[in-house]
């Protein structure tokens, strides 16, 4: 892996944190991901080796977490809740509605690239489902009409 130096500056100071180094597995993962922009089969094979563990416990946790990446995303990052209480409260369709106003495929890249819009599971707010994440900013309550008011305000931004 081709990494700056200080990310691996960066790797170097997390292992020593933990009673157990396979516990930095998510510190390098994010320090890696920062770096690179996305986590590969390479990256999940490197940290494994480092922390002295199998590459499938690396990739079980890239998979698991929403938060890492696997492949590339545009400049903005939507993620839209899909576990029970979101997708009863119309998460579906938020999610049609940022899909329709982007021109884009979910978990593509948008024509201009800047926006890839997922689906993430439990953003942890089900009390006010349905939810999501643009970028890390967490929005609630959503119906369609917010959705597009949240799709106007990214389009402005990528205009300025």
């Amino acid at each position: 892996m081709d990494l700056k130096p200080e990310t691996l500056a960066e790797i170097e100071a997390a292992i020593p944190k933990y009673p157990e180094k396979q516990s930095a597995v998510m510190p390098l993962l994010h320090a890696i991901q920062k770096d690179q922009g996305t986590l590969t089969n390479e990256a999940a094979e490197w940290v494994a080796e480092k922390l002295g563990i199998a590459p499938i416990n690396v990739l079980s946790v890239i998979s698991f977490y929403p938060f890492f990446r696997q492949h590339q995303i545009g400049k903005r990052h939507i993620r839209v809740c899909r576990t029970l209480s979101c997708a009863m409260a119309g998460g579906a369709k938020v999610c049609d509605r940022m899909l329709k106003e982007f021109e884009t495929e979910l978990n593509g890249v948008s024509p201009d690239g800047e926006v890839t819009v997922e689906f993430a599971e439990c953003l942890a707010s089900c009390g006010s489902a349905p939810v999501m994440l643009v970028d890390e900013e967490l929005h609630e309550n959503l119906d369609e009409a917010k959705a597009k008011e949240i799709c106007d305000k990214i389009k402005a931004e990528a205009k300025a």
